[in-house]
């Protein structure tokens, strides 16, 4: 067995997803990067191994069963295991008004399927795919990239500034995490280690690139918990600072 580390980071040819592939990369793992659109991803294939990373292109559109499939397929003939699940891709849905808001009782309900199906739905289903090639790690690591508007400790409290309602995006976060947990604790007694990560507000075109962070700030927690030691934490929400409340 190879002594190089293997990652997939699903959503990787951009933004943060870029930014994590480049980042575990850069600490000497091999990276695949998932992605759909065939052109940006060997763009960002390319990208990488100019910077000097092992890149390789997984084409891998997360609501499809087939396309994940042949992605576990691929990676099992390129890599034979994976050490390394990031799941960065989702979607956040369009607005019902002005900016990003989401008003619940202007939603269409397809726009809440569509959001889930990506960043819950997703999630599972490649999970579920790499979970036989994680089992071959011997420090796997899975780590599910939330969001703080998924806290509902903090969306519940009026003292916390927390952005504008988004009725489909902030649920399907939640959704995320609570799906993060039932894995934590289904894998307990494993050496998998799963948990979520914040990436704080990046400014990237999933914002409009409005924000204070920059995507190699945002891509920061999950690579920290991504090459987590064994015995690590599993089944916690985390961002820079720390842990956040469910």
């Amino acid at each position: 067995m190879s002594e190089t580390k293997i990652a997939l980071v699903t959503g990787a040819n951009k933004g943060i997803g870029y930014e994590i592939a480049t980042g575990l990369g850069t600490r000497g793992y091999r990276v695949g990067v998932g992605a759909r659109d065939e052109v940006r991803r060997e763009s960002a294939v390319e990208k990488l191994r100019t910077a000097g990373v092992d890149a390789f292109g997984v084409p891998l559109d997360v609501t499809a069963d087939l396309s994940v499939t042949e992605a576990a397929e691929l990676v099992e003939r390129q890599a034979g295991r994976l050490d390394v699940l990031v799941n960065n891709a989702g979607i956040s849905g369009p607005p019902t008004g002005q900016g990003w808001a989401q008003d619940p009782t202007a939603l269409d309900l397809d726009v809440v399927r569509t959001v889930v199906e990506t960043n819950v739905i997703g999630v599972i289903r490649v999970t579920n795919a790499m979970l036989p090639l994680l089992r071959r790690s011997t420090s796997p690591r899975i780590v599910n990239v939330s969001s703080s508007v998924a806290s509902l400790t903090r969306q519940a409290d009026p003292d916390i500034e927390i952005g504008p309602v988004m009725a489909a995006y902030s649920p399907s976060k939640s959704f995320l995490n609570a799906v993060t947990v039932q894995y934590a604790r289904q894998l307990a007694d494993t050496n998998i280690l799963v948990n979520a990560a914040c990436p704080g507000l990046v400014a990237t075109d999933f914002t409009g690139f409005q924000g204070p962070r920059t995507p190699e700030q945002g891509a920061a927690t999950a690579i920290r918990l991504a090459t987590l030691p064994d015995g690590g934490p599993t089944g916690s929400f985390f961002e820079d600072d720390g842990v956040i409340p469910w």
